[in-house]
């Protein structure tokens, strides 16, 4: 069976009948993120997440992205799996992490992705990428894209309980997709595997979440240099705030043939 799903027995309770079945539920677990200099003998931990397994490098690897440690695969060395729920990133040489100026904690939530930050400031990261409006998608491409994710999303269709994150051309072609019960986790995944790729930034691309939009993931979304994010729900205030103050197109309930336009024009 998939490494995130796991098979548990349940009762379940129809009228006045109870029958006891088996149940699918996406698995959750801690990852520890490890970061190795090349002149350390040991490595260190610098974030510990929940997430479902499976990509768990490109989870760490998006994620030092994310939070601005990394800014090129170039500087990475290697990254592997220590176990069942440790990430080792190796660095080059010469390469080095300042940890300590991103003010994060140990330990962040599948529900949460900067609930480890330690004051307001440390919560915004500075992209290298410039957020360009060129590459306006089409309006009919917006409606084939919930379906597209829907018949790819492996882990939702089974357990419910997952979130996705997935990246497509301009023309609605599908390019990435990543699912984790933690929808930040998800995004993270799927800019590490772009950032392994060498395929960032991610211009004249479509970010489609598979729930809502918050802050945390439009600014991932900026640290990748995604200019257009849609999203199956709604976006928050200071997601609209960010996407406006970065020129990004930001779009929300996304439905068969509606959406609601928060930031950018299509026109």
């Amino acid at each position: 069976m998939n490494s995130g799903i796991q098979s548990i027995k349940i009762h379940r309770k129809e009228a006045d009948l109870t029958t006891t079945k088996d149940d699918l539920v996406a698995v959750e677990a801690p990852l520890e993120i490890q970061v190795q200099h090349s002149n350390e003998s040991q490595a260190k931990s610098i974030s510990v997440t929940m997430r479902t397994p499976g990509n768990d490098t490109g989870l760490a690897l998006g994620f030092l992205f994310t939070e601005g440690l990394i800014k090129n695969y170039q500087q990475v060395k290697n990254a592997f799996s220590f176990g069942e729920n440790v990430v080792v990133v190796q660095l080059n040489e010469g390469e080095t992490i300042e940890l300590q100026n991103s003010e994060r904690n140990f330990y962040t939530t599948s529900s949460c992705g900067v609930c480890g930050k330690s004051s307001i400031e440390a919560i915004q990261t500075i992209s290298q990428f410039k957020i360009k409006s060129a590459g306006v998608p089409f309006e009919e491409v917006f409606f084939g894209l919930k379906k597209t994710l829907e018949k790819q999303q492996s882990l939702f269709s089974l357990t419910g309980g997952i979130h996705a994150a997935a990246i497509f051309k301009l023309n609605g072609e599908l390019e990435l997709i990543q699912e984790d019960v933690g929808r930040h986790n998800a995004l993270d995944k799927l800019i590490g595997v772009a950032l392994q790729k060498q395929l960032l930034p991610l211009e004249n691309r479509i970010l489609l979440l598979s729930g809502r939009a918050s802050f945390e993931l439009v600014q991932k979304a900026i640290m990748a240099g995604i200019g257009t994010i849609v999203a199956v729900g709604a976006p928050s205030s200071l997601a609209v705030q960010l996407a406006r103050e970065n020129d990004q197109i930001l779009i929300g309930f996304l439905k068969q043939d509606s959406f609601n336009i928060y930031s950018g024009s299509l026109g």
